[in-house]
Order: structure tokens, then sequence, then C-alpha cells
């Protein structure tokens, strides 16, 4: 369980004071401040440093001023919730990358139950949502995103649609962490696993988003999008540093030989 001191250091690193009662409006109210404070990002996937599935992923976010994927920025928030005085469970999921399933337990998201209500909360994917969404609502629901939908797809099984287009499929039997170790070594081992295919880091902004890849800054904001391509090392280590909060000695690179297109979902 998170101290005081580190709960109190957290809601600053996104901007959030802390809830009186841990209500459903709190919640909203944290999870689009995380949304919109921590990025995610891969740079720890090419650098060799290790992706800890622990309390210790809160000292890289809240101190380090850092992101990651959803391994680490779900259960850094769920740890924060659960301080907090929620009720939080891990769900597995796999991620659609078109009409394809991916490998089993290859997301995860939180399961929060509020005044009996269970909603699924989740700040580790490129296109989450800004709030919780109601797993107990069938048709539309309606988020800074765009619009959500979750559809029962039996055995306990639930895909979470945007505009109508699968994103991942959620199993509703809780997981413990240690479950996800599997997943997270072909994650950091496999050529064409997503993490390794790119360097990528990727910010919701309260217009839109921005991104980096690689090399490549882009920008969309109120419907229009821009792209420019960072010329030099300087340029991007400095692109890192205003448009994402992060800092780094030197530009981050890739250590994939496999480049495919499987990145884009996450930051496109």
């Amino acid at each position: 369980m998170l101290d005081d001191a580190t709960v109190d250091q957290y809601l600053k690193r996104i901007g959030a004071e802390r809830p009186e009662t841990a209500d459903l409006p709190a919640l909203r109210r944290l999870q689009e401040r995380h949304v919109l404070s921590v990025p995610f990002e891969n740079l720890d996937y090419h650098d060799g440093t290790p992706i800890q599935l622990d309390e210790s992923v809160v000292d890289k976010i809240v101190h380090r001023g850092r992101g990651g994927g959803c391994y680490e920025l779900n259960p850094a928030f769920g740890f924060l919730l659960q301080a907090l005085g929620y009720d939080v469970e891990i769900l597995p999921a796999r991620t659609y990358s078109g009409e394809k399933l991916g490998p089993p337990l290859c997301h995860m998201v939180l399961r929060v139950t509020v005044d009996g209500e269970r909603l699924l909360v989740d700040v580790g994917f490129g296109k989450c949502p800004r709030g919780p969404l109601h797993f107990g609502t069938r048709g539309e629901q309606a988020d800074a995103h765009g619009v959500y939908e979750l559809v029962p797809v039996g055995n306990g099984e639930v895909d979470v649609l945007l505009k109508g287009k699968p994103q991942y499929r959620v199993d509703d039997r809780p997981a413990g962490l240690d479950a996800f170790l599997p997943t997270l070594w072909w994650y950091r081992t496999a050529p064409d696993s997503p993490f390794l295919q790119y360097v990528f880091a990727a910010q919701v902004t309260a217009g839109g988003r921005v991104s980096i890849k690689e090399n490549t800054l882009t920008v969309m904001e109120n419907g229009e999008r821009r792209t420019e391509e960072l010329a030099t090392d300087e340029a991007v280590v400095d692109a890192y540093r205003t448009h994402l909060g992060i800092t780094v000695e030197r530009a981050p690179k890739t250590t994939a030989s496999y480049m495919g297109d499987e990145v884009d979902m996450y930051i496109s």
C-alpha cells in the first residue's frame, strides 16, 4: 500500500487533488488527470531497463517523470486508487489488431467497484477512455475520446469498442500481476513484439494528442494533424522534453530488426 507521502506526490504529478471520498465523480477526475498527464511510452523496452510489475513503477512515474505501457500505468494507477480507498482488481485483456485478437494477457485493465457498480478503468492504452466505463451498461457510452460500447461475447468476456471498432477483449476473471510475467517476457524479447518495433511515446492532450515515433513528431490538435521530421538527435531530445515532459540524455533508438505497423494502434 502506498504511504500518504507517495500518494500526495502522485496526485501532484497528475495535477489532482486528494478526494474526500472514494466515489465515482472523484474516480472520473483522477482518471482524466492521469490520462492527460502520464505518457504511454516504451523507452525502457529499448534501452534494457527492467520493467517491474510491482509498486516500484510508481517511482518511475512520480519521481522520474516518465510513463510506460499498460503493465506499468494501470498497476500504478491501481495502487493509487487502492490507497485512496477504492476497491480495485486487475483484469486480463487481449488487444485487437484489425479483426485479429492478440495472445491472452497481452493487455490489462482495472475493474473498480464503487457503490456496488463495476467500472472498467484503463489508463494504459493508446486510445484509452478518459473516464470509467460501466460494465453493466448496454449500448453507447460517451467519452471525450469518442463513443465506447461494452459488448458481451460470452464466457465472461466483453469486447470494448471505440466508434464501433473493437479495441480489446476483457476477461472478467481477476488475475495477479505475476500472471502477466510470461507475456511481459514476450513483449521484451519477441522480434514481432509491438513494443520493440519502434521507439515511441504518446501523450493525450485536452485537444488531441502528441506523439513521437522514432524521429517523427506528430501533433493532433482540434482535428488538425501536423507532422515534423526531427533532423537531429538534439531535436529529438528537445521534443521529448517540450512535448512529453520526458527528460532523456540522448535520442532513444530502436533495437528492432522487424518493423511492422502494429505500434500505430497505440499512438495514432
